[in-house]
């Protein structure tokens, strides 16, 4: 689906009800997978949605070339999804998506009980952003309120930024029908636009809708009162020419048409390989030149690399999914480095994923919530192989399980050095790469490609409940590895125990190292997350604005990243500094525990020590938290 032409930040009234909306999305144009990724717009129809998220496209576009934007429904994702499948073209749908820089959906609200769409979203997204990758998304109501949606893909939208639109305010829509006169070249006489404003029109389309019929009733009505009638603009008259000026344009067509063709020939071609996504520097270079180079052959050169690089593309991916995306394959330049990539995947010497560098054991805040784990983690960084495998460690979506996994990795080959192999890969992966080496009759490159790490670490090993075949690779790998004394480290949403359709032999054989849980942060652990998130928003906080945040009842680091998101965005739009008023403004005097919300109103949030929520206790609700919380 192509970007609408008039759909820009230019031709769009900012008013109270879209400004932390348009901030957001400026903010997120301007720098692509840097700030609130994924951010996600709602608000009722006709609100302007779709327009922003058109004019993140096109700022994007216009700071950044050479950025891959890809703008569709949700309806048109799903068309190209079952699409795919029905041509057994899954990787190459996957591909595709992957090399996405920013990615734009609209109305998402449509994923109610789509669950195929919903994994392969999920899946898409976390390679995205792994990658460096923006998703923007527009729905009519905000995530938690989407019916029959996957708890894990609520999560990752909501660890961005959920901004929402809402209907436009007496000075916006006098603001919204004067643009739109200005663009039609209408005027009406004074006092005209502010009287039709007064009506509360619910969004913006039913707005321009009574702009309309006045129009139309003022143009049929003979009878109509001078002064409310319309008058249209007349266009702006071209300056008439001189002599001179007009042979200095003829003898300019002529230049351009006789010397400069070879020139837009290739600004032609490279305008076409960039959408394409491919780098086209040595098309660049020659129009440097200073003579006409042989254009039809430097294209015909190029594009025969270009096919050769799609083959080697699809040679790589055919042994590994996340090979196929390697930008290795989007330079015709580099066609010795795409030649050797491919050779050493057919060999079988190319290890599966490394951890993401974004993720490291520094950046990890420890808490009594999650202390357990991370000391098994520890462990297993001084002393791989050796204690606690393998090391499975447990939670609910968003509380950091990821972030550990990698973070193992991660300090395992900066304690090592790059001789240790360590493969990191999320379960879903696993099995893709099991499937395509199964089709493709390559099953024994697939093994010896995982038999050849130093460490394996998976994430969200419960994906393989109830399929047997992955099962019983993961257990002929699982024991090669273990015995050989490598480090086996594994994440789940739930313990082994209540793993449906998991295998007793494979159910044991987790069990026999560490089991190890990470809750939901308990309030001392958010106000470290709090500030550290904060802190790197470049956002000033204190003690008591910590402890307000701390109360807030947020169950994953996920939704702390939204809601400093959110906070940072709305003090950006409103001009003020982020503090204890901006908070209980955006987010309310909410307590996380029963009997206290009273107290705490009553209090203006000053907190003093003998009003504490958690020292006031009248119904708590787990025995075991209040205990770890006394006794720590």
């Amino acid at each position: 689906m192509q970007l609408d032409p008039r759909l820009r930040f230019d031709s769009l009234v900012v008013g109270a009800g879209n400004r932390l909306a348009v901030a957001a999305a400026r903010a997120v144009a301007e720098s692509p997978g840097a700030v609130y990724n994924p951010l996600f717009i709602y608000g009722g129809t006709g609100l302007g949605k779709t327009h922003l998220l058109c004019a993140v496209g096109h700022l994007a576009a216009a700071l950044q070339p050479q950025l891959e934007i890809e703008y569709l429904s949700l309806d048109e994702f799903v068309e190209q999804l079952h699409a795919s499948v029905s041509a057994g073209q899954m990787d190459a749908f996957s591909r595709r998506y992957e090399r996405v820089g920013l990615l734009l959906i609209d109305d998402v609200q449509f994923l109610t009980g789509r669950r195929e769409t919903q994994a392969e979203l999920l899946r898409l997204f976390e390679r995205m952003q792994a990658a460096g990758g923006q998703v923007v998304l527009t729905s009519d109501r905000p995530p938690a309120e989407i019916p029959d949606v996957d708890e894990r893909l609520i999560s990752r939208l909501s660890g961005g930024l959920i901004a929402d639109v809402t209907a436009p305010d007496y000075e916006t829509r006098v603001a919204i029908l004067r643009a739109n006169c200005e663009e039609r070249h209408l005027e009406f006489t004074n006092g005209v636009l502010e009287e039709l404003a007064r009506f509360n029109f619910n969004n913006v389309r039913a707005l321009q809708g009574a702009l309309n019929r006045l129009v139309v009733a003022e143009a049929v009505s003979a009878d109509e009162e001078p002064s409310a009638k319309t008058v249209q603009k007349p266009a702006p008259k071209e300056r008439p020419t001189g002599e001179f000026e007009s042979f200095l344009s003829e003898v300019t067509t002529v230049v351009q048409q006789q010397v400069e063709s070879w020139q837009a020939r290739l600004r032609e071609a490279i305008a076409y390989w960039n959408g394409e996504g491919y780098r086209t520097a040595v098309l660049a270079r020659a129009l440097t030149l200073t003579k006409a180079p042989d254009v039809a052959g430097l294209l015909s050169t190029f594009t025969a690399a270009v096919e050769h690089l799609r083959d080697l593309e699809r040679a790589a991916a055919d042994v590994d999914l996340a090979l196929g995306s390697d930008p290795v394959f989007r330079d015709p330049e580099r066609m010795a480095a795409a030649e050797d990539l491919v050779e050493r995947a057919l060999a079988g010497e190319t290890p599966p994923g490394g951890p993401s560098p974004a993720f490291t054991r520094d950046a990890f805040e420890v808490g009594t919530s999650n202390q357990l784990a991370v000391h098994a983690a520890d462990a297993v960084i001084a002393s791989p192989g050796v204690k606690y495998n393998p090391l499975l460690i447990h939670g609910a979506s968003g509380v950091g399980k990821t972030h550990l996994l990698h973070a193992i990795g991660n300090a395992l080959v900066l304690a090592r050095g790059s001789r240790l192999v360590v493969a990191c890969v999320h379960a879903q992966q696993f099995i893709d790469e099991l499937i395509t080496s199964i089709q493709g009759g390559t099953i024994e490159r697939w093994r010896a490609r995982y038999r050849s790490v130093d460490a394996l670490l998976i994430d969200d090993v419960h994906f393989i409940a109830d399929k047997e075949r992955t099962q019983d690779e993961l257990f002929l790998l699982f024991n090669e590895i273990v015995n050989a004394g490598k480090q086996v480290v594994l994440t789940s949403d739930q313990p082994p125990s209540v793993i449906p359709d998991l295998e007793a032999r494979l159910r044991s054989r987790f069990e026999g190292g560490l089991v190890v849980p990470i809750q939901a942060p308990d309030r001392a652990l958010r106000e470290k997350l709090f500030a550290r998130f904060l802190a790197a928003a470049g956002r000033e906080s204190d003690a008591h604005l910590l402890a307000l945040l701390g109360q807030q009842p947020v169950q994953s680091v996920r939704e702390i990243i939204g809601v400093v998101n959110r906070l940072g965005a709305a003090a950006q739009a409103a001009g003020v500094p982020l503090d204890a008023k901006l908070v209980r403004r955006e987010l309310g005097a909410v307590t996380p525990y029963a009997g206290v919300s009273v107290i705490a109103q009553a209090n203006d949030g000053r907190d003093p020590a003998f009003m504490d929520a958690e020292k006031i206790v009248w119904d708590w609700p787990e025995v075991g938290a209040r205990v770890i919380e006394e006794f720590r």
